[in-house]
C-alpha cells in the first residue's frame, strides 16, 4: 500500500489498466456463465463498462488505500489486508455495476442474479484484485510498490 500523497499520475494508469483489465475478463465470465445473459448483452456490457471503468478506475484505487489504512489501525495482518480489499471491492463495485447492466438492458432478475453472484464471487475477486492491483502498481513503477534497481 503506498503511503497517502499527491496525486501521481502513473498510479492513476497503473489503477485505470488493472480495473479495465480485470472487470471486462471477470465480468464477462460471471454474465455469461452464471447470470445467463448473452454473449451480445455481456459484450454490450463490458463495453459500456470500459469507459465507466476508467471513470472510477482512480477514486476506486484512493478508496482502497483508504479502506487498507483502516484495516491496518486494526491489524497489520495480511489477513486484515485481504479483508479491507474484500470490502473495498464489493462495497465501490456493485452499484456501479448495477447501474451498468441496467443500461445495457439485463432483466431485473439478471441484475440481481449478477450482482449477487459479483458479491458472492467478490470473496475471491475483491482479495485477487488487490493483488492484481498491487502488481500493476509494481509494474508501472508507482512510488511504495516498487524498488528501483542500482
Amino acid at each position: 500500500m503506498s503511503k497517502k500523497g499527491p496525486f501521481n499520475i502513473r498510479n492513476a494508469a497503473a489503477d485505470t489498466f488493472a480495473m479495465v483489465v480485470f472487470c471486462f475478463i471477470t465480468g464477462m465470465f460471471i454474465e455469461i456463465l452464471i447470470s445467463g445473459m448473452t454473449f451480445e448483452q455481456s459484450l454490450a456490457s463490458r463495453t459500456l463498462s470500459i469507459p465507466v471503468n476508467i471513470a472510477i478506475a482512480w477514486p476506486y484505487g484512493v478508496f482502497r488505500d483508504f479502506m487498507l489504512r483502516q484495516g491496518a489501525r486494526i491489524s497489520p495482518s495480511k489477513f486484515m489486508k485481504n479483508i479491507a480489499d474484500l470490502v473495498a471491492y464489493v462495497t465501490f463495485q456493485s452499484p456501479a455495476y448495477a447501474m451498468i447492466l441496467l443500461v445495457v438492458g439485463a432483466t431485473p432478475e439478471q441484475i440481481i442474479t449478477a450482482v449477487s453472484s459479483n458479491v458472492v464471487v467478490s470473496c475471491v475477486m475483491g482479495v485477487f484484485y488487490g493483488y492484481f492491483l498491487d502488481a500493476c502498481r509494481k509494474a508501472f513503477k508507482v512510488p511504495g510498490y516498487y524498488t528501483p534497481q542500482a
